[in-house]
């Protein structure tokens, strides 16, 4: 009677396969990337130690953590060895030889426990918006990978940036697993229930562009690569390929945001520490124009390189094994059809 064909969510694999292919492509993403922050961040502490009470940033490809120095130099395991480096190969090096390989992977924990959890849920909702806006709802067009990348990236962002907060706190004040009820209730008895999405702003305004302009350019990529090779469906290299490149573009693009994003997080980390009362948080446009009357252009593009060089690498293994995990969910579940026929 000229019903739409039925068509199963990312070309025959259910929900819970999907959230099996994005969970192992954010495991391995995270042991990939996170020996690269590690050394970046000893290297960043050999020229500008941290002192009590300072906060840093360590991001490994999948999400930004805030980390806060109790000890002086020796905040952390990271800091408990003077070595001195002279390089990133020297770096690795030195920390494999002094400290052991493990010590490569020491921002992993919070990665597994919080990046990989909002990673499952990022690329899960984005695969189902995409399918429910072309199938569903019958719309066509290049803007449909924009504009369900860009929602399903600012769901994440909204479900996890409560648990950083509340993780941040929770470090500084040396509070316990068990004391975490008590920990939302002080902050919501003082400032309401917003006050668990305090840096929400930043970072939307940060990762839902980038996570538009992606999703974006790696289904154009994606699309012209497959042309070019002559294949129906993406192989592991041109997903790695498409993944690198449209992960850099949107870097490059999104910089500015990620600057203004990263001096906020500090911020209130330190505040948050120090127990000093959140006062009302300068906007983001206001910390842009100071940026640029500091530092011009440059500053809003402080760490373009070491941004691009993270970025990129990580984009492409996390989805070509994304991609790869689906492939792979495909064919066992055609395989089961016809065992079942």
């Amino acid at each position: 009677m000229g019903e739409r064909p039925v068509v199963t969510p990312s070309a025959g694999i259910t929900p819970v396969q999907q959230m099996l292919a994005s969970g192992t492509g954010a495991l391995l993403t995270s042991v990939f990337v996170t020996p690269l922050d590690v050394v970046k961040i000893r290297l960043q502490a050999q020229q500008t130690p941290f002192y009590q009470g300072k906060c840093f940033l360590y991001c490994n490809g999948l999400m930004d953590h805030i980390y806060v120095c109790q000890y002086g130099a020796s905040c952390t395991s990271w800091y408990k060895t003077p070595t001195h480096f002279s390089g990133t190969l020297d770096a690795f090096v030195k920390i494999t030889r002094n400290e052991g390989v493990r010590s490569l992977w020491s921002g992993l924990p919070p990665t597994l426990v919080m990046a990989v959890p909002a990673t499952v849920i990022y690329f899960t909702c984005y695969d189902q918006l995409r399918d429910l806006l072309r199938y569903g709802m019958g719309f066509q067009g290049n803007y449909i990978p924009l504009v369900a990348g860009g929602l399903a990236r600012l769901g994440a962002v909204s479900v996890i940036s409560p648990l950083e907060l509340v993780r941040t706190k929770m470090q500084s004040q040396k509070l316990t697993y068990s004391e975490l009820r008590v920990c939302i209730r002080s902050s919501v008895a003082q400032d309401g229930w917003l006050s668990l999405w305090r840096g929400w702003g930043p970072t939307v305004l940060r990762d839902v562009p980038f996570s538009a302009l992606y999703w974006f350019n790696y289904e154009l990529v994606k699309a012209q690569l497959c042309d070019q090779y002559d294949v129906s469906q993406a192989t592991f290299s041109i997903s790695f390929t498409a993944g690198a490149i449209s992960g850099a573009v949107a870097a490059i693009m999104t910089l500015p945001f990620d600057v203004v994003k990263t001096r906020r997080q500090i911020q209130l980390g330190e505040m948050e520490t120090l127990g000093v009362p959140m006062k009302n948080p300068t906007s983001t446009w206001h910390i842009m124009r100071g940026i640029w009357a500091e530092s011009g252009y440059r500053g809003l593009f402080a760490g373009f390189l070491p941004r691009v060089i993270k970025v990129a690498p990580a984009c492409a293994v996390m989805i070509s094994t994304y991609e790869f995990g689906k492939i792979f969910f495909q064919k066992m579940n055609l395989d089961r059809e016809q065992q079942a026929c």
